[in-house]
């Protein structure tokens, strides 16, 4: 059973056996929602098999569920996602094997669908080869994130994982450099050395990058700033950091 949402404008999957046939049939599902309180063997069955794909869930009200669709829903509503995932563990390699200096950025916890919408469209512009993001905590990848990317979404990887420290530490491991964009840094992003492999690490704007992410850096860079307001928008801050690298990486022959 499917439905659309005006609110969310992405398609749902709502009833516990359609659900179950989606995530068998290998569909990407961005986040389930389950009335709080449901019980019942088929329930167990399909909590396990989404904690076992690693699919984000939230537990909700009956009344939220009712305002996504009026059609029997069995407790369970399910978003399909705008887009496919990949895994940053399998594009590391190919970019290394293609001869390339890995262009990567990885967004902690960024909500604004918009901002990681522009953000997109930057990255895309600025040859990031790919996006990371968590599994959990981040703004849903809807149609209306689509959008704001004029569709760059759809155009570069986007790789969502449970467990960012590892997800750093593979990157580390693998010879890439990553760089911590954050106002607490010692030294000015046009100071760096930013044409070798690398990822860049972008917090958001209420909290900045975690702290659990942020040890794990090898290094830090902030974005000098001379005016009054001493912070940017977070979609803005990444477009100066990624068209910095761009500059690095390809300077201009006079």
């Amino acid at each position: 059973m499917y439905a659309k949402t005006n609110t969310d404008n992405a398609a749902l999957i709502y009833g516990m056996r359609p659900i179950f046939e989606a995530i068998e049939s290998g569909k990407t599902i961005d986040k389930v929602l389950f009335q709080k309180g449901l019980q019942g063997e088929l329930f167990k069955q399909l909590f396990y098999e989404v904690r076992q794909h690693k699919i984000p869930f939230q537990y909700v009200p009956l009344e939220k569920l009712n305002r996504l669709t009026r059609n029997n829903h069995q407790g369970v509503v399910a978003f399909l996602s705008a887009i496919e995932y990949c895994s940053i563990f399998d594009i590391v390699p190919t970019i290394f094997e293609e001869g390339r200096a890995p262009f990567l950025l990885l967004l902690d916890k960024i909500t604004d669908v918009r901002n990681v919408g522009a953000i997109a469209r930057s990255a895309e512009c600025a040859g990031v080869d790919a996006i990371i993001l968590p599994l959990n905590g981040g703004a849903q990848l809807n149609e209306d994130a689509v959008k704001s990317s004029a569709g760059a979404l759809n155009k570069i990887p986007v790789c969502r994982h449970s467990n960012l420290v590892e997800v750093i530490q593979f990157l580390k491991d693998s010879g890439i450099e990553v760089v911590g964009v954050t106002e607490k840094a010692n030294h000015a992003l046009y100071n760096k050395d930013l044409t070798g492999p690398l990822c860049l690490i972008m917090g958001n704007e209420y909290e900045g990058i975690a702290w659990d992410y942020l040890r794990h850096c090898d290094d830090t860079i902030t974005i000098p700033m001379v005016g009054t307001i001493r912070s940017l928008n977070v979609s803005v801050a990444t477009g100066i950091a990624l068209f910095e690298v761009v500059k690095q990486r390809n300077p201009v022959k006079e």
